[in-house]
């Protein structure tokens, strides 16, 4: 059977899951949360390929979101479009979410008691992105990871039943560190959307202009620049073992692939000598099994 443009709409961005620093929804959770994680990164996918322009040719994310197939080019167009279709989702009463995404995220929301409030900060993190493109200091960064990374980790939780205080406190950490790892592998690439994620005060610091940014390697200034970030990120990760030391069963073993991620990520950044601009360095799946078991280790000694 064709699949119908419905699901390829669908299945094209779940499928970028598998690009992701961490494992999303991995073989060993229930099937049920599977499912459910799987229809938030849906959502989160979808709403950062609108914000990057990254949405499949032909227009059919606008149709599903009631707009004509050219608007799909005005960004801040489809995420208002996208917002609409979100209130659909928590509505008690009222239509259907239009867009086939929502459509998968309201049974798991209903289910899970979700709110809409960390999926609004995602959507208002990609608003900023079309608005703001350079950031003056780190408290001006970490307040966009709040909008831009720290909800995913929120649903998680909410997803799980396991939100608590301190939990969330440490969440927010770990999210914003890996939100931080990816700016940093993508350096080159937000730099071609005339994106900067690396704080101004930062930059000049190290005396890094944005000429610096756009060259073919990076200098040795660069690579300090790059380092100390990194180092940063390092430093809000090693809230994970506790965290992860604080929950119980296949939970625990997702949080450390986060958390397993990010420290992976960071090891392929050191060993390209903190040069990210020939193109973002990958984590080997050896090098993430290794961080996940070492993240294990430490939060059981954290118990």
């Amino acid at each position: 059977m064709t699949p119908t443009p419905t699901a390829r709409t669908g299945d094209a961005t779940l499928g970028k899951a598998a690009d992701e620093n961490f494992p999303v929804a991995p073989f060993f959770l229930p099937r049920a949360w599977r499912g459910d994680l799987m229809a938030v990164y849906g959502f989160a996918r979808l709403v950062d390929d609108i914000g990057d322009g990254d949405l499949a040719p032909g227009g059919t994310d606008a149709r599903h979101l009631g707009l004509e197939p050219e608007q799909s080019e005005d960004r801040l167009a489809m995420l208002d479009a996208l917002e609409t279709d979100l209130r659909r989702v928590f509505a008690a009463t009222g239509e259907e979410p239009s867009h086939p995404l929502l459509r998968k995220l309201r049974p798991t929301a209903r289910r899970r008691a979700l709110t809409p409030e960390p999926f609004l900060g995602l959507i208002e993190a990609n608003r900023q992105d079309q608005k703001v493109r350079r950031y003056g200091t780190y408290a001006e960064l970490a307040a966009y990871c709040e909008l831009s990374a720290n909800p995913v980790g929120r649903l998680v939780l909410a997803l799980t039943g396991t939100t608590s205080p301190e939990r969330v406190r440490r969440s927010d950490a770990v999210c914003t560190a890996l939100q931080i790892v990816e700016h940093l592998q993508d350096v080159a690439e937000d730099l071609e959307r005339d994106r900067i994620y690396l704080p101004a005060e930062d930059m000049e610091r190290f005396r890094v202009t944005e000429a610096d940014l756009a060259v073919p390697s990076a200098g040795a200034s660069v690579r300090a620049l790059i380092a100390y970030e990194a180092q940063r990120a390092s430093d809000l990760l090693d809230e994970g073992p506790p965290l992860v030391g604080s929950v119980d069963g296949r939970l625990k073993l997702l949080l450390a692939g986060f958390v397993g991620g990010g420290r992976s990520a960071l090891t392929a950044i050191s060993a390209a000598g903190f040069d990210v601009l020939p193109g973002p360095p990958k984590a080997t799946k050896p090098s993430l099994l290794r961080e996940v078991g070492t993240v294990l280790r430490r939060a059981r000694g954290e118990r």
